[in-house]
């Protein structure tokens, strides 16, 4: 079966400065050969750490800005090759969900305008029946129909936050990439607002690219992980897989990163050396080889390729490294903000055992 959205060989440099010519005379790598695919109703989990392209990769996949090189294939179809009424078209199958509710939302328009907007745009709905369809995606995403008549300043954050999720909804798209939609949330509101995005991928089968720094978010929420670092994927496994056993050395350092709130717990810790390379200027052969515990020589001078099947790791030692330490141990327990998290993506008979308000 053909994926949603394939994306082979995706390059994006920019212009970090020019000569007094205009010519270009440096550049910042953001996103230096990226490759991956998206199935049908499932969750690609994109992770790293801040400033390694993760959010470059999102907006290049929706063409918002356009890449320097590579493929990319929606529904087996070349999107680079849309002209202006194609990508039109393709603006309705593909959405996003910005990070900051508090700046994504037109506070000049109200709730209503803003959920009517794209609905015209598109000519999805006449008129007469606007008003209506505005209530339903209130509804769809736990908000009163009262509210549509409201500004953004009148809203929690959350509340924000599935509003923007209702716009995206409103051209019933196929794509959904979330770029951060909960970090500038508080834990309470976040299990909201993922419960929410996995009911409706649930209810109306979307794909979702989910880019996220919170680790234990991303494990709950993906059936996919790719990680990235200074613009490349450096590993690319299912969930579950990854999170047990991570080959790469820099995804047992992110792993072993997530907090366990029990002091008896026995956690390994893989502190890395330094600090990450610029984008403007990448160390040669592999790019984490300068905070690499595992280094050799072939590390600086050959850039490893991200190889295998079902579990992909570029590391030219993935062979050769000791077993990972142990990232969480399985007595370790959870914080109650985080068990109320947990239990949110449970069946809803679990989640009312554990005392999780499942309503807005």
């Amino acid at each position: 079966m053909t994926a949603l959205l394939e994306v082979e060989g995706l390059k994006k440099h920019f212009v970090a400065s020019r000569s007094v010519f205009g010519t270009p005379t440096a550049h910042v790598r953001a996103v230096d050969g990226v490759s991956f695919s998206v199935e049908r109703g499932k969750t690609l989990g994109l992770v790293g750490e801040s400033g390694c392209g993760k959010s470059t990769v999102s907006r290049l996949v929706l063409r918002l800005i356009e890449p320097d090189a590579g493929n990319i294939r929606f529904e087996g179809r070349d999107l680079l090759a849309f002209d202006t009424g194609q990508l039109r078209r393709f603006r309705r199958e593909a959405q996003i969900i910005f990070q900051d509710p508090y700046a994504s939302l037109n506070p000049r328009m109200t709730v209503s305008q803003i959920l009517t907007e794209p609905l015209a745009l598109h000519d999805l709905v006449p008129p007469p029946g606007r008003r209506e369809r505005v209530e339903q995606l209130l509804r769809l995403v736990g908000l009163e129909p009262r509210f549509a008549r409201r500004y953004p300043h009148e809203f929690s954050g959350g509340q924000r936050q599935r509003i923007a999720i209702a716009r995206a909804l409103a051209v019933e798209p196929k794509l959904i990439v979330c770029d951060e939609p909960v970090s500038a949330l508080d834990v309470s509101i976040r299990s909201q607002i993922l419960n929410l995005l996995r009911d409706l991928q649930d209810r109306l089968g979307l794909a979702y690219i989910f880019v996220s720094h919170d680790l234990a978010v991303v494990k709950h929420i993906a059936d996919r992980v790719a990680v990235m670092n200074l613009g490349e994927i450096v590993e690319s496994a299912e969930t579950e897989a990854l999170f047990a056993a991570p080959r790469h050395p820099y995804s047992r350092a992110l792993l072993s990163a997530i907090p366990v709130p029990n002091p008896r717990a026995r956690h390994g810790h893989a502190l890395l050396q330094g600090e990450m390379p610029s984008a403007l200027n990448p160390p040669s052969g592999c790019r984490f080889h300068t905070r690499c515990p595992y280094v050799v020589e072939r590390c600086r001078v050959e850039r490893p390729q991200l190889n295998g099947d079902g579990h992909a790791t570029a590391c030219h030692r993935v062979d050769e490294l000791p077993p990972p330490d142990l990232i969480l141990s399985a007595d370790s327990g959870f914080s109650p903000a985080l068990e109320k998290l947990v239990a949110a993506f449970k069946a809803p008979e679990a989640a009312a055992a554990a005392g999780v308000d499942q309503a807005g």
